[in-house]
């Protein structure tokens, strides 16, 4: 669990899983991240710099840290494609690497293909008493999380939703792969009331770590393969895209890939109060016409993340 420090329990530590937040401690993240203005700069990162190791290729996620970084004062260095532009090319483990660029810098955002990563950059510092956070900006696959989206992804519901515990919840796609779904399970399951209806092809069902998690957490859940019978009850519909880079068989991707796909027809029958998410990118798995549904809140979510991860780097590393 995160270590509680004066003068708030995040300065200075690092953010690995998404079940690691208590119900506390999202309210003041989300408490900061409603404080500040946006389009404004401040100076809470002056004399600070913060590197984002990225392994994987990201759009929204790499973009919203820089321009965190840089709205508040700070300075970072960066890689995009850090398997192929750094010394991981030659056989660098990852071990090695952190440890070398945690000299550079007050910070390391993560992001890499296997599930633990974040965990072991954290724990190689911290056994060398190293105390450079690590923040989690999606490591994995099938086990891994994504703990930062899960952050904005809660916070965009309890602005449009104006809560977030007795929620029902539709989760839809690439469950399997998704540690976007797995991650925003994990934050669901700290509140009360709350239905999970997991909507997947069987071949791409939620893990049994995550219905375990919350069925210890008293989170009625549901599988199912048929969006159709549950769309009119929901509060959220969470799609999400099928993973080509997560397949090694490319006739199952292909199989696989058109399983769900939310047409005007099928969103029109949601309550005019209930919001269709995604995590983004989407590819086919939304027909572009539901972009014009009051329901279809996926880019509002996506602007939430400079807000979050701003509240976030304010708080960990903030003067």
């Amino acid at each position: 669990m995160l270590e509680k420090v004066a003068p708030h329990r995040l300065r200075g530590q690092s953010i690995i899983w998404s079940q690691d937040f208590d119900c506390g401690l999202l309210k003041d993240i989300f408490d900061r991240a409603d404080k500040l203005p946006r389009g404004r700069r401040n100076s809470a990162l002056r004399n600070k710099r913060v590197i984002l190791l990225f392994y994987e290729v990201s759009t929204r996620t790499r973009f919203s840290f820089e321009a965190a970084v840089d709205d508040l004062g700070g300075t970072r260095l960066d890689t995009e494609n850090a398997s192929i532009l750094s010394s991981v090319a030659k056989g660098e483990t990852l071990e090695d690497s952190i440890r070398v660029i945690a000299s550079y810098g007050d910070a390391i955002i993560l992001r890499h293909q296997e599930d633990t990563a974040a965990m072991r950059a954290r724990d190689i510092l911290q056994s060398n008493n190293i105390w450079v956070p690590v923040i989690n900006a999606g490591c994995g696959g099938v086990g891994g999380q994504h703990p930062t989206q899960s952050l904005l992804d809660l916070y965009t519901i309890k602005k449009e939703i104006s809560r977030t515990e007795g929620l029902t919840v539709a989760m839809v796609g690439d469950l399997k792969h998704g540690r976007t779904v797995r991650s925003l399970a994990y934050l669901l399951g700290k509140f009360p009331g709350n239905q999970i209806h997991f909507i997947a092809p069987w071949e791409l069902m939620i893990g049994n770590d995550i219905i375990a998690y919350l069925k210890r957490h008293k989170v009625d859940v549901t599988l199912g393969t048929d969006l159709g019978k549950v769309v009119e009850s929901v509060d959220i519909v969470y799609m999400t895209r099928v993973q080509k880079e997560r397949f090694s068989d490319p006739a199952a991707y292909e199989r696989l890939k058109g399983s769900y796909r939310l047409t005007v027809s099928l969103a029109e029958r949601m309550r005019p109060e209930a919001r269709i998410m995604h995590p983004l990118p989407k590819v086919d798995e939304i027909d572009p016409a539901v972009d014009l549904l009051p329901q279809a809140a996926y880019f509002r979510q996506a602007d939430n993340g400079l807000q979050i991860r701003k509240a976030l780097l304010e708080m960990i590393l903030g003067e």
